[in-house]
């Protein structure tokens, strides 16, 4: 088979390592790909959001499955623009119609889903410049701390946390007055703090039949102690220790299955990921949110994990054979150490060599934001740079490997968190 994966981070980079394995493989091609990428397939030169360049390729080098890496392109809507083709209706897009891509693409349209479809999920109301004074009585109504969320795609950063009431109605005017995320926050959700803990989970799904991916921890905060600025996400942990069969089970009965079922019953088109992010409040799990892909830096723990060919898995969806799929899982845990640029998330600087990349061990690195230059050196090309993964019979032992080979690549200004796995 021949395979389009779209994307250039640590997310595609896992997934090129993983279908690179595949026993159905032809040629893989990533567009744009990043300097990791291009060691397991061919990076090609293709926006992401010119669909006309892209159909020409995927026409001219024979593409029998579309990988869709970014939420972005799905929200875009890829998916109806490759299916209305004559020449592409048939070709596998992992992925889903623009309408299902609003799980992620709207904060309001997942929420009033969850609702409408009884998925367990946090008390909400949604607001916009014209319902400002209402967002601030409404935030009267609820306890600290304040839970406010862009509406639209704001790369994972758009969420505001406060401890205030003050803050809380500053942080609200600041989002529908003065713009803070852009054309994101033109509509913002508010809803009340969920207490607990928190784990992502992933399924694939063709909307009626599902898989059920190894579950990950994520951290996203840029401070030790899960302080400070948020982030795409500082490292990851798989599997989740307090996520035991018990737990994972209620997560399937109670949010999994409700959510497949909702997607069939609401007509959507889907073959692709849904990431749930969820919060374990007590014993119960509580949707956060969803998303429509494969989560980042998840992707760097939870695929590694994965001992099926994703390419089998992908080629069973189309079927809709999933439900005849064995999921086999590695039973050793992974852990991923995000390596990011100084400043980031706020400002940094790209363009950093890279050293070391060759003397790791036991850890396979990721790269998230990289490229080459004309010398084949890895620079560094992004606020997140480089997902360090281990695995290990222990969470520990996993981290600890990981760790080391942090120690072991360097790049001007490198910083990452040390304390991965304490809060479990």
């Amino acid at each position: 088979m021949n395979v389009l994966l779209l994307g250039s981070g640590g997310r595609e980079h896992t997934l090129a390592w993983k279908i690179a394995q595949s026993s159905k493989l032809n040629q893989l091609y990533i567009a744009p790909g990043n300097a990791g990428t291009s060691s397991h397939g061919t990076n090609v030169d293709l926006s992401l959001s010119d669909f006309d360049t892209m159909f020409t390729f995927v026409v001219d080098m024979s593409i029998d499955i579309i990988v869709v890496g970014p939420e972005q392109p799905l929200v875009d809507g890829i998916f109806d623009y490759f299916k209305s083709k004559k020449e592409t209706k048939n070709v596998i897009i992992i992925g889903m119609n623009k309408e299902a891509a609003q799980l992620e693409g709207s904060k309001d349209y997942a929420k009033s889903f969850m609702m409408r479809h009884n998925v367990p999920t946090a008390a909400y109301k949604s607001f916009d410049a014209t319902t400002v004074a209402d967002g601030e009585a409404f935030l009267e109504t609820l306890n600290a701390p304040y839970v406010l969320k862009a509406d639209g795609l704001a790369a994972g950063k758009g969420v505001l946390i406060l401890d205030s009431l003050e803050e809380a109605k500053s942080g609200l005017r600041d989002m529908l007055i003065n713009n803070k995320f852009g054309a994101a926050g033109n509509q913002v959700v508010i809803e009340e703090f969920l207490s607990g803990i928190e784990l992502s989970v992933f399924v694939l799904t063709d909307g009626e039949k599902y898989a059920v991916l190894p579950e990950a921890k994520d951290y996203k905060r840029i401070g030790e102690g899960d302080t400070g600025l948020n982030t795409g996400g500082m490292g990851s942990i798989s599997p989740v220790p307090f996520a035991d069969k018990a737990f994972m089970d209620k997560v399937i009965s109670k949010v999994v299955e409700p959510t497949v079922k909702g997607i069939k019953a609401d007509g959507l088109k889907y073959s692709g990921f849904v990431f749930i992010g969820l919060m374990k409040v007590g014993d119960e799990p509580l949707v956060i949110e969803y998303n429509v892909r494969m989560g980042d830096p998840e992707t760097e723990t939870v695929i590694p994990r994965l001992k099926n060919d994703l390419l089998e898995l992908f080629v069973a969806m189309d079927k809709g054979e999933l439900d005849k799929v064995e999921m086999e899982f590695d039973d050793r845990y992974a852990a991923s150490v995000m390596l990011v640029s100084g400043g980031y998330p706020e400002s940094y600087e790209k363009n950093k060599k890279i050293s070391g990349l060759e003397n790791i061990s036991n850890t396979i690195a990721f790269h998230a934001g990289t490229t080459h230059d004309d010398n084949a050196n890895v620079l560094s090309n992004g606020g997140r740079v480089i997902a360090l993964t281990s695995y290990g019979k222990t969470m520990e032992e996993a981290l600890a490997y990981s760790y080391k080979a942090a120690d072991i690549v360097k790049f001007d200004k490198v910083y990452y968190r040390t304390d991965l796995g304490k809060d479990l």
